[in-house]
């Protein structure tokens, strides 16, 4: 009968330690093999865009930025430099970062360039005037009803502004930023102050295809099929010159050719007074974007 409960014990133990094995193993980032070649490089947010083959179980071939978590590594890679690298999944399949970086050839890499991001403002630093006597940025946006807005349209409510193409493939990018726009417009309707106090503005680098009927049908769907929403969210696009004006002063990296777009994700906002609030890259929630929002909205000041 001892014998009989000792083994009892033993195996609740032992079928303990192994659920406890596992458990611990759920909370452990997945890794995957990456070979591929540096496109671009950005400092500022520690991301690198890397041109790569199949990575088994993880997705096909593809041309993507990374987050790196050791900013060393983003300072020495340069553009056109082979790597192999793990890339991390955390639990969240949003969440994805590239560690044991080593670059495996230099012979191709691309000299002459700087070594950081281009020239992007700083938050605190003015994109236009909140009394519009003058505009350090100001493009002309044709937005989904064919109209022409700019920036300093909204003088006096938080902007939040980000950049997609409407045939982007990738749902942790274009679809997400997105679907997450459409989750903060949905609850900031439910209190009018602070619907009236701040403006979406979704902004395509792909103007040629992503005209204003295609923003507009593209629009809806995240609208739920309430054209009234585009009230308080526009969708646009522009030239390819101010286009590039635009990303290189909120931070945006972006290229490719035919209907292959790479890029990263840069988010901004705005404050009522022109200036710039925050940025948010691959790491946030829309809850605390938008919280963020309403409190600029409202006077105070960034988390």
């Amino acid at each position: 009968m001892e014998k009989t409960r000792l083994r009892k014990s033993q195996f609740a133990l032992s079928a303990m330690m192994l659920l406890v094995a596992i458990c611990a193993g759920c909370s452990r980032p997945r890794k995957y093999q990456l070979q591929g070649e540096v496109v671009a490089k950005n400092v500022l947010t520690s991301e690198i865009t890397v041109k790569h083959g199949d990575i088994p179980g993880f997705m096909s071939a593809m041309v993507m930025p990374y987050r790196v978590k050791d900013p060393a590594v983003v300072q020495e890679v340069q553009a056109g430099d082979k790597i192999a690298a793990d890339v991390m999944i955390g639990k969240d399949p949003s969440d994805y970062w590239l560690e044991d970086i080593r670059i495996t050839d230099r012979s191709a890499r691309v000299t002459g360039q700087p070594a950081a991001a281009p020239r992007m403002l700083m938050p605190g630093e003015r994109v236009f005037d909140a009394a519009r006597n003058t505009a350090l940025i100001n493009t002309a946006l044709i937005n989904q009803d064919g109209r022409t807005i700019h920036l300093a349209d909204f003088a006096g409510k938080a902007l939040l502004v980000t950049f997609i193409y409407t045939r982007c493939p990738m749902p942790d990018f274009c679809p997400r930023l997105s679907a997450e726009f459409a989750r903060i417009h949905k609850e900031l309707k439910k209190e009018s102050g602070d619907y009236g106090k701040t403006h979406l503005l979704t902004i395509s680098f792909d103007p040629k295809y992503d005209t204003p009927a295609v923003l507009r049908k593209y629009g809806l769907r995240y609208l739920e099929g309430d054209a009234s929403g585009f009230s308080h969210w526009d969708f646009t696009s522009t030239n390819a010159d101010d286009m590039g004006r635009l990303a290189q002063a909120f931070g945006l990296e972006y290229g490719g050719k035919d209907d292959q777009i790479t890029h990263s994700m840069s988010i901004v906002l705005i404050a009522p007074d022109g200036t710039v609030a925050k940025y948010w890259s691959t790491d946030w929630t829309w809850e605390e974007v938008m919280k963020t929002m309403q409190n600029v909205a409202h006077g105070s000041a960034t988390q």
